[in-house]
């Protein structure tokens, strides 16, 4: 009898570890450098957030640029971690707010990638 194949690209991942990949502390001093680096950049890239035709809502410019430096700066494995975290505590200049899961990931999903480069290239560039 012949056992049917089973596409491991659509199995469930099991992170057997997962207390082990927990975000990091966020360092208050760090946080504040970074949004006194990073509001005069975004704050001048509002006018092309909105010619892509972006409005402004909960997950605006700020609060994206936010999301994607605390993935990166605080270990956050994921979406449902970085979910979590922004209802419990929030995050850099975010303040706590309950968003659903699927609002960030569609956010990431649709998000103009164009945006990020010219954040770090105005300030760091």
């Amino acid at each position: 009898m012949k056992r049917a194949k089973t596409n491991r690209d659509h199995a469930k991942k099991q992170h057997a570890n997962r207390n082990l990949i927990s975000p990091q502390p966020e360092n208050e001093a760090i946080a504040a450098s970074l949004e006194a680096l990073l509001t005069p950049a975004i704050h001048s890239q509002q006018a092309f957030y909105r010619q892509l035709g972006l409005r402004n809502r909960v997950l605006n410019l700020p609060f994206m640029i936010a999301a994607v430096l605390t993935l990166l700066w605080r270990n956050v494995p994921g979406v449902q971690d970085l979910t979590r975290l922004l209802a419990r505590e929030g995050f850099l200049w975010v303040k706590p707010i309950e968003v659903t899961q699927k609002a960030i990931s569609e956010r990431f999903l649709t998000f103009p990638a164009i945006l990020l480069p010219a954040q770090f290239l105005q300030k760091f560039g």
